[in-house]
């Protein structure tokens, strides 16, 4: 309304103005056309701020349950990703309905669960009570809604608040949760948290369970592609931390007896173990510890409730200082506490009345108390190990004496690094004032209350071309940028002295921040940007090398990847297609038809930095770095760094691929 009001007025002074004012200014600055569209636009401008500044009823909405789940997924289930990270919110999709399958068979009903994935269509089946029928669609669509406050029902659930399924069906294209029990079935369809079909309870010969199955809706998970590698280890973990349940997914069974014990022989090898693992359970509790012969950091596998909490939490914390309590009571002695944990290799897992996570991805445990009338979770803890490991070690003296040994060999390795470390620190102290090698961002995953924490991003890159290019595109909040000046040293075979003698990779781990552990880990995303050529290669090699043999828990845990950059750029005058394989080149030039510009990027630097921000922003392609668990680190080093040249050579041999040029 005030907007035509003035737009009226300005027309009625430009062509009311008596001829007789001769004004210069009057002229010039009301009667002249162009004057008049300049004033048209700031008064128009002023007005709609006026307007935006305004507080009214008329600003105040309420979103329902699905609209406030698709408007702030973060808030639920995490970052979202495509599926090249272990967190990404298409696993935790997938996990908020497990978790549910989990509890029924936690609570006795069910010792199988199927579980299928086929492209982007998931299916969890359990054979547990089944959802009450008549409450079939109000749990899986209304928020709060759920049969796991009541205690008695569900006594250490990880599934408390009502929330999981709810958020897996309002950010799925397509959402089916099917319910058997009594001899009669009730199933209901939804699209993007939308009920479109239900049925009412018809009887069925089916065995009784809950049967969900969804598509994730790829309006908001960009390019998503589920890796097996991922759910294959969510589910192992599953079955160690409730040994008797078996998996089946894609009719490979996943099964454990031994529990935690079975975790850790999988992921450690015998070959590299410095002791038998120990064991320790107890009602609420469970323990497997080792000490690992290769590796240099601490490396841990917590759970809470069947939960896998990778961010650790209270009761992490709490074992890492009982432990090195017991074990300085048991020796008399007062060794360092990073003597003692160096090189450890465990798995914690206890059970909570009522946990409460630091988010709703369940994963770091913020409870202090254990509940049930236990006393805290440190106090608990703390308690278990003085009594359990201390009568462990006393029956098994052959364990406690390698240890010991084990204890005395880290004192010793640090006493001749402390010297090094030192001098590594000041210099790392002053080169953080000036570290030309380091363009920070301004988020970092330590910031556990900022909702992108999980995004934060270190580019590795190659040469300062790269380095610009990146530095200039990136998002200065959440990606930080580390520039190599050349290959770095083959560390193969090299002791942790090197690190801090390295100047290149004392200043890496330095920006890190995990020369301590792995838990002050700065940035989320540790991505390895080079050129696809063979020199581009060998840094990648180089680099991962250097993690496999200092740091492996930073590839364990899902933080490293090698960034994805286009081959080709093909475009005509109305579009441009950025294309990563030889397949997407053809079908671009033949959807650019009749004769689209063709150019071959033959490195990062020839890339500008106004291209560049669409390969590391919300299209970002990277590709996981992971390890065979098949094969120890050692084994891989030996091979592909080691001086075994001719098996070596025969390998590249039999594996060459060479590019073609397809002549039209």
């Amino acid at each position: 309304m005030w907007l035509i009001m003035v737009t009226l007025f300005t027309f009625y002074l430009m062509f009311r103005i008596p001829d007789c004012i001769s004004w210069y200014f009057v002229n010039y600055f009301v009667r002249s056309p162009l004057i008049f569209f300049y004033w048209y636009i700031i008064l128009a401008y002023l007005l709609s701020m006026s307007k935006i500044n305004q507080y009214t009823e008329e600003n105040i909405r309420s979103l329902d349950w699905k609209e406030h789940i698709r408007m702030r997924p973060g808030m639920y289930i995490g970052k979202l990703g495509d599926g090249s990270s272990p967190d990404d919110g298409i696993y935790i999709l997938l996990k908020e309905v497990l978790d549910n399958s989990i509890d029924e068979y936690v609570m006795g009903a069910g010792k199988t669960i199927e579980v299928s994935v086929q492209g982007t269509k998931v299916t969890v089946r359990d054979y547990g009570r089944g959802i009450p029928l008549g409450k079939v669609i109000d749990v899986v669509s209304k928020m709060n809604t759920g049969g796991k406050y009541d205690t008695r029902a569900f006594k250490k659930a990880v599934g408390l608040n009502g929330v999981g399924t709810k958020a897996v069906n309002a950010l799925s294209d397509y959402f089916k949760v099917e319910s058997n029990r009594d001899g009669k079935s009730v199933f209901a369809e939804f699209k993007r948290g939308v009920l479109d079909i239900e049925n009412k309870p018809e009887d069925s010969a089916r065995r009784r369970g809950t049967k969900v199955t969804f598509i994730p809706d790829e309006s908001i998970f960009k390019n998503f592609k589920f890796r097996n590698e991922y759910i294959a280890r969510m589910l192992k973990n599953y079955v160690y931390l409730n040994p008797g349940l078996t998996i089946v997914f894609n009719n490979e069974k996943f099964h454990s007896t031994n529990g935690l014990k079975d975790l850790l022989e999988e992921r450690i090898k015998d070959t590299q173990i410095s002791y038998p693992i120990i064991h320790l359970k107890g009602d609420d509790i469970e323990l497997a510890i080792t000490h690992s012969k290769t590796q240099y950091s601490e490396d841990y596998h917590s759970f809470v409730n069947g939960q896998n909490t990778t961010q650790g939490g209270t009761h992490l914390s709490s074992f890492r200082e009982a432990f090195v309590k017991t074990i300085r009571d048991f020796f008399g002695k007062n060794y360092d506490a990073s003597d003692i944990r160096k090189s450890i290799v465990a798995a914690v897992s206890i059970k909570v009345m009522e946990p409460v996570f630091e988010s709703q991805t369940k994963t770091k445990l913020g409870s202090t108390e254990m509940g049930g009338g236990l006393p805290s979770v440190r106090v608990y803890i703390n308690d278990f190990l003085k009594n359990k490991l201390d009568n462990y070690l006393h029956k098994n003296s052959n364990i406690a004496e390698a240890l010991n040994k084990k204890i005395l060999q880290a004192e010793k390795e640090r006493k001749e690094l402390s010297g090094i470390r030192k001098l590594a620190r000041e210099r790392a102290k002053k080169a953080s004032l000036h570290n030309k090698k380091l363009r920070d961002c301004r988020v970092h995953l330590g910031d556990l209350k900022n909702e992108k924490r999980l995004e934060t991003t270190l580019f590795i890159t190659e040469g300062d071309s790269a380095s610009g290019s990146i530095t200039k595109s990136r998002d200065v909040n959440t990606q930080a940028v580390f520039s190599l000046r050349g290959k770095p040293l083959n560390s193969f075979g090299m002791s942790k002295k090197i690190v801090y003698e390295n100047e290149e990779f004392n200043l890496l781990q330095a920006a890190l921040n995990i020369e301590d552990s792995i838990e002050d880990l700065r940035y989320n995303n540790i991505v390895i940007a080079t050129d696809a050529d063979v020199d581009g290669m060998h840094i990648r090699l180089l680099l991962i090398t250097f993690f496999l043999q200092f740091f492996p828990e930073l590839i364990r845990s899902g933080h490293l990847y090698i960034l994805q950059t286009p081959l080709f750029r093909v475009r005509n005058k109305k579009e441009t297609i950025y294309c990563y394989s030889e397949l997407e080149r053809i079908n671009a030039i033949e959807k650019l038809q009749p004769k689209p510009e063709i150019t071959r990027f033959k490195g990062l630097g020839e890339i500008s930095p106004d291209e560049f921000g669409h390969f590391i922003g919300d299209n970002i392609r990277l590709d996981p770095v992971m390890l065979d668990e098949d094969k120890s680190i050692e084994e891989l080093l030996s091979f592909y760094m080691g001086k075994n040249t001719p098996d070596r050579q025969s390998f590249i041999i039999d594996n060459l691929k060479v590019e073609l040029d397809i002549i039209d």
